[in-house]
Order: C-alpha cells, then sequence, then structure tokens
C-alpha cells in the first residue's frame, strides 16, 4: 500500500498520543480521522496547530462524534472512513482515578476495545479491504511483577482496575489476531510524557508547579509516593513505534520503553533543578494521591523493537523534563502577565486523583 493512498483512523485523537500520531501521519501523507466525543466545552486544544476547516480544499485532517462505548457508532465511522489502519488509543487512562471509576474505566478501556475489534473485523471481511489494527497497552498491566526489567514474555500482574481494562484488551487483540487473521499489533508502552501530557499525572503536574512556583502562582506541590519508579520517556518518539508496528509484514507486540528507570522524587528533582529550585522546599506528600494498590517499579526491555522495527528513543529524560519545564514556564508566565493586568488567575485545582 502506497503511504499517500492510507487512511488512519484514531480514537483517542484530542490526547497527548492521539495528537503527536495525528501529526506524524499527516507528515507521511495519510489522511487522518479522529474519533471525539460530543462535548458541551473543546476539547480539542492539542489539535489546533495542524486542524483546518474540512472544507477546504486539501483537507486530511477530520472528526467525528462518537464513542467507545457506543458500537453502532463506531462501525458506522469504519463504513464512512474505510481505513487502512486503525490506532486504538482512546481509553479512562490515569490509574490513581480508576480507582474511583472502576465500571466506566472498564467499559472504556475494556469493552470499548472488543467493540472497536469487531466493527473492524466486520468491515475486512465486508469489504475485503486489509484494515492494520495497534492497541495501545499499557505497562501498567505488568502491575506486581518480580521480573525486572519486563519483556514481552513477562507474565502480567495489574495492579489497578486502569491495568486490568487493558490487560482485557491486549489479550482480546491477540485473540483477534490468532482467531481471525486480523493485522493486530500491541504497544506495551511504559510512561511517556511531554508538554501535552494532562495536567493531573505526575511528570505534568510537577512540570506545571515548577513554572508557577518559579513566577510567585503557586506556592506547594502535594504529590503521592515518590519512591514509585518508572522508566519515562517522550510521547514523540513512543507514537514513532506505533506506526512502525503497522508497516510490519507480521503482526507482533511489542515493549516500547527506553529502559532507564527514576523515581517520582527523581523527576521532581530533574524538574526543579531545570528552575535553579530544589524540590525539598516545595513538595509536600497528600495521602490523597496514593492508590490502594501500588507498583513499585516499571522498567522495559525494548530489545525487541530494537532489533525488530529499527526503533529506538531519541529523548533522554533529562532533555524531556527540560522540555516540559521550559514549556510549562512560558504557560506560567503568559498567567503572570494577565495577573499583571489585573486579570484573575485561578489557583492550581487540585483532584483526589
Amino acid at each position: 500500500m502506497a503511504t499517500a493512498a492510507k487512511r488512519a483512523f484514531i480514537t483517542g485523537i484530542t490526547g497527548q498520543d492521539g495528537s503527536y500520531l495525528a501529526e506524524l501521519l499527516l507528515g507521511k501523507g495519510y489522511t487522518v480521522h479522529g474519533m471525539i466525543r460530543r462535548s458541551s466545552s473543546f476539547n480539542t486544544q492539542r489539535l489546533e496547530a495542524i486542524y483546518q476547516d474540512p472544507h477546504e480544499a486539501g483537507a486530511r485532517l477530520f472528526l467525528h462524534y462518537g464513542d467507545l462505548c457506543d458500537a453502532n457508532a463506531i462501525s458506522s465511522i469504519l463504513r464512512k472512513v474505510e481505513p487502512s489502519e486503525i490506532y486504538n488509543l482512546g481509553a479512562q487512562s490515569h490509574v490513581r482515578v480508576s480507582f474511583d471509576m472502576p465500571i466506566y474505566t472498564t467499559e472504556v478501556g475494556a469493552l470499548g476495545s472488543i467493540k472497536l475489534l469487531e466493527a473492524a473485523r466486520d468491515y475486512r471481511d465486508r469489504t475485503a479491504v486489509e484494515v492494520r489494527f495497534y492497541q495501545a497497552s499499557s505497562s501498567e498491566m505488568f502491575g506486581k511483577t518480580q521480573e525486572i526489567p519486563q519483556t514481552e514474555t513477562t507474565p502480567f500482574s495489574p495492579r489497578s482496575p486502569y491495568g486490568c481494562a487493558k490487560l482485557f484488551a491486549h489479550w482480546a487483540t491477540i485473540n483477534y489476531r490468532e482467531a481471525y487473521g486480523l493485522h493486530a499489533s500491541c504497544g506495551i508502552l511504559f510512561n511517556h510524557e511531554s508538554p501535552r501530557r494532562g495536567e493531573t499525572f505526575v511528570t505534568r503536574k510537577i512540570t506545571r508547579a515548577v513554572g508557577r512556583i518559579k513566577l510567585g502562582l503557586q506556592k506547594k506541590l502535594f504529590l503521592g509516593n515518590l519512591d514509585a519508579k518508572r522508566d519515562w520517556g517522550y510521547a514523540g518518539d513512543y507514537v514513532q513505534a506505533m506506526w512502525l508496528m503497522l508497516q510490519q509484514d507480521q503482526p507482533e507486540d511489542y515493549v516500547i520503553a527506553t529502559g532507564a528507570v527514576l523515581s517520582v522524587r527523581d523527576f521532581c528533582e530533574l524538574a526543579f533543578g531545570c528552575a535553579g529550585l530544589e524540590y525539598q522546599d516545595f513538595v509536600d506528600i497528600d495521602p490523597r494521591y496514593l492508590r490502594p494498590t501500588e507498583v513499585d517499579v516499571l522498567q522495559g526491555d525494548p530489545s525487541k523493537a530494537r532489533r525488530k522495527l529499527g526503533w529506538k528513543p531519541t529523548t533522554t529524560v533529562q532533555a524531556l523534563a527540560r522540555m516540559m519545564v521550559d514549556a510549562d514556564l512560558e504557560l506560567a508566565r503568559r498567567e503572570q502577565t494577565l495577573r499583571d493586568a489585573g486579570h484573575e488567575v485561578p489557583a492550581a485545582i487540585e483532584h483526589d486523583g
């Protein structure tokens, strides 16, 4: 299939990964279709740099209202879009929040995924067009693992409703590959961050606070477990791996990670250090942010992705922290300008998650 003729369908296109993936595919000549949920407020900020009026000549990014909980909507969109590649990135993706919303997390992450798989199979069988499917699996599926680092063969032991939902979707994707011959691959992505990360996720919460504290807009940062260790990479690198998986002749599953591990405490030290601050002066522990069951260490072994896909991360965690802090310092400067002009600047909103 020539790249210029390809059409991609992305769930979760308004999220961090979806926006980076859309940019990547547009740059490769794809026409990109994304599914977004109907909302009373705009939630497409991450797409503003690449979006154009779909009625304009040459437009190649199109958005469709739908929901992973709605099988009819999914099937209808696939019939209309006729994609050659499907990327399932949609989910309730906040691990701590999944303990507060386990049913919704499962309905979207688990049942939503199998609805999309079934719609993809039906579309392929009805049209006889090959469709390639990517499932966004997660390192949270490993959970309380005793094997470090984790590989594609490491046993799973999820420790959250989010991890359980992702594990269901992961095995469902493998089942559709083996039972129906669907070209379906799973990317077991370890933590991947960017300036587009949601502000309630720990790395972005940290860098957002660094910018605000540096400019006097915030005094303290409240976090949970500082000793949890994660393998952090750059989301812009990781979407490249997603695309590479669907370019292979044979579908397989791949761990996507850096292979390096830092604690939340280490990331705090890096981020605050980028602004010339000591994190100990500003970070306090709040029990609200502790998970009922914790995952202590997640560290991926990306050697299979290196060997078979030719993929490797290009951004170190140190460069990632600098990138995020720089972006959030600029955001804080804009807030400071508004405050100095007499406009009210809201304090950072705290969530129980």
